[in-house]
């Protein structure tokens, strides 16, 4: 199951994708298949659009914007929230570019003729086996970088996100560079499986939002199925499923985005950013949770205990008073992350499913007190015994 935090920090990305997004002035409009994320999202709009998103047609400078932040930024942060992972790159900018032998390059030379003179059909293990290597590593590989990047133990695994625009690809190279891409990654960790995936976060054919046919996709482009077989990439549902290691991921992920995409996701969000609702101490509790805010629920349940154990702190006051999202609709991750490391609230462990455990905040301030006390006790016998010397050097004096 997806954790709870996991939730939040995937809401918070739902949050500030959204927010980028109210600025946007609709003007003409397009039609559009399946595409989920975006009809999730656009619900938001639901009233400007007067209807239009239910037979989907979408004003076209959104539906862009939308496109833009999803395909560059939200789409790769979910994925490494759910699968722990990082981009990584490897090139010659960043000094990093990997190496491969001669008869790797020759391999791969060979094997991408092959697929273009139509003289093999594009096969997975067949192709790995045909690139080790058996020389020294003498050759760079093409540059490439790996949207999402991860390694256990047993695998590393990097997949490159992408957008719809099929038609747009050169297939052979795409081929070419994962080839190489793949053949370096297994020099430098021979022990372990390699695998290289392309990802596409849904399927645009399908009936249903979650649901795709690798075959009818790859009718996209002719060279699809020249280059590539439907191993070596991960579409909608099976992209999701494959990052979390769970079921239901992308269900999951769409449910998340309809809760906060509402017709009044910015007067919640604008509730959220004037303290003075703190006061109106059930509802904020409420909207936090329906926000998948959980770290933030917890600390605002504990803020009598917190405030008055920071009470003689003014930096501790005024970053406990900060707002919870910034002007760019950035969740102010310091503010909580700051809050935490002083007052302990942790989350226990990332497997918990529907809360967020924290520890005791009431033992948390009673060590606290005792510390203080303690200091108090320890202050009061150092100054009584001052007292007590300057009074015997008094009296000898006296005499």
């Amino acid at each position: 199951m997806i954790t709870g935090l996991q939730k939040e920090l995937m809401a918070i990305e739902v949050i500030r994708t959204l927010y980028s997004q109210f600025e946007q002035i609709p003007v003409a409009e397009d039609n559009y298949g399946n595409a989920p994320f975006h009809k999730a999202f656009l619900k938001a709009f639901s009233e400007t659009l007067e209807g239009n998103i239910s037979a989907f047609r979408i004003p076209i400078n959104l539906m862009h914007s939308l496109n833009t932040s999803l395909d560059q930024s939200f789409f790769e942060k979910i994925a490494y929230i759910l699968s722990c992972g990082e981009k990584r790159e490897f090139t010659t900018k960043k000094k990093s570019v990997l190496k491969l032998s001669r008869n790797q390059k020759e391999s791969i030379n060979r094997i991408i003729t092959d697929l273009t003179n139509g003289n093999r059909a594009p096969n997975l293990l067949r192709e790995d086996n045909e690139c080790l290597a058996n020389q020294d590593f003498e050759m760079d590989a093409e540059d490439f970088i790996g949207d999402v990047f991860f390694e256990d133990d047993e695998a590393v695994v990097c997949i490159e996100l992408k957008t719809l625009n099929i038609d747009r690809f050169n297939f052979k190279a795409e081929k070419e560079k994962i080839l190489e891409a793949k053949a370096a990654l297994r020099n430098i960790y021979p022990n372990k499986t390699v695998k290289y995936y392309l990802g596409f976060p849904f399927d645009p054919l399908s009936a249903t939002p979650t649901g795709y046919n690798k075959s009818e996709f790859m009718k996209y482009s002719v060279d699809f199925k020249k280059y590539f077989s439907s191993e070596e990439f991960l579409l909608s549902a099976e992209l999701w499923d494959f990052l979390s290691g769970e079921t239901q991921t992308m269900e999951s992920i769409i449910e998340i985005i309809n809760t906060i995409a509402t017709v009044d996701f910015k007067e919640k969000f604008d509730f959220f950013q004037n303290n003075q609702n703190k006061n109106n101490r059930a509802e904020y509790i409420i909207r936090l949770q329906n926000w998948y805010l959980l770290r933030e629920k917890a600390l605002f349940e504990n803020q009598e205990k917190i405030l008055s154990n920071i009470k003689y702190d003014k930096p501790l006051i005024r970053i406990f008073n900060q707002n919870i999202f910034n002007n760019s609709g950035d969740y102010n991750e310091k503010r909580c992350t700051n809050l935490q490391e002083i007052f302990k609230l942790e989350v226990k462990q990332l497997n918990v499913i529907n809360s967020v455990d924290y520890p005791d905040i009431d033992r948390v301030v009673q060590i606290k007190k005792k510390s203080f006390n303690k200091r108090k006790e320890d202050n009061g016998r150092r100054r009584q015994n001052s007292i007590s010397v300057n009074c015997g050097r008094f009296a000898k004096c006296c005499n």
